[in-house]
């Protein structure tokens, strides 16, 4: 089995080298150096315009190519979109401060103090009037009970006249 299979793979080794032979020739004419200077002026201007027009074809290729994958990206996410599947990264807890970040980007240059609380300002709650009527009110059961029956009926009544 093993002398089968490298024989195989010495068959497809000659194979490539005989097409990369005859692709050659193919292609690439042998090289032939002219005798006199003009000869050798008008080979050197004919191998720059075929550099130029191979660079040409392989900015388009290039270019192409660049197109082919921008909407290779594009469909894909059409696609997930479409799926409702989203792939999430896996994120890390990164476990440095603000001032140990800006260190690591900045450098030495970092002389700004990122504590944030040391910049907030304390603030005392006033109290509002609905706070002061809500603390009057009290209980609301009592309220209720005050205001049921006659006697409820008769303090509302005094209260609007007065």
């Amino acid at each position: 089995m093993l002398q089968l299979a490298a024989t195989e793979i010495e068959k497809e080794a000659a194979a490539k080298e005989v097409e990369k032979q005859n692709y050659l020739a193919e292609h690439c004419p042998p090289l032939s150096l002219p005798g006199s200077m003009q000869e050798l002026q008008d080979l050197c201007r004919k191998l720059h315009a075929k550099i130029e027009s191979v660079d040409e074809e392989r900015y388009d290729i290039e270019v192409r190519l660049q197109k082919t994958n921008k909407e290779l990206e594009d469909l894909s996410l059409k696609l997930f979109d479409l799926k409702g599947k989203f792939k999430r990264p896996p994120l890390r807890r990164v476990r440095m401060s603000a001032d140990a970040m800006l260190r690591a980007l900045l450098g030495s240059k970092h002389k700004v103090c990122m504590d944030l609380r040391a910049n907030l300002k304390q603030v005392k709650k006033e109290d509002t009037e609905k706070e002061k009527d809500l603390r009057d009110v009290g209980d609301w059961r009592k309220n209720i009970e005050e205001k049921s029956g006659m006697e409820g009926r008769k303090k509302m009544f005094e209260a609007g006249e007065s």
